[in-house]
């Protein structure tokens, strides 16, 4: 699967330092995904101690293996980072059209849907490394 992240490709972006790979992050600041031919994904990303928090705003044109290779993705990253956990929050709940199957793939990978202080209703899951 073909994995651009603001243009830059997975294979370039792990070529880059730590700092420059952190500055492509955009802690902080939504940034978007282009996967495989057709998938695109809004996010972000932000810190928080020992937490890496990751929000999927919005996933458009992919299935359910678009979120596999991030969760595989993302996971390596905090590892290297040495981060404890991973709040995963996807915004799945409140979408103007919601996706059942993206629905229900989140439940039976130990998602909850819960109302967040922050953003409303979402799909979460905490993953401790």
């Amino acid at each position: 699967m073909r994995i651009e992240i603001e243009g830059v490709s997975l294979e370039t972006l792990r070529a880059l330092s730590r700092a420059d790979q952190d500055a492509l992050l955009a802690f902080g600041r939504p940034i978007s995904f282009a996967m495989g031919s057709s998938a695109t994904v809004l996010a972000e990303f932000n810190r928080n101690g020992g937490t890496l928090l990751v929000n999927f705003a919005h996933i458009d044109g992919g299935g359910e293996g678009v979120l596999l290779v991030l969760w595989r993705l993302v996971r390596a990253y905090a590892i290297d980072r040495q981060f404890k956990l991973i709040r995963w929050n996807v915004h799945a709940a409140t979408c103007a059209t919601p996706n059942p199957r993206l629905q229900h793939f989140l439940r039976s990978h130990h998602f909850a849907e819960i109302d967040d202080a922050s953003y409303g209703r979402i799909f979460a899951r905490s993953q401790q490394l």
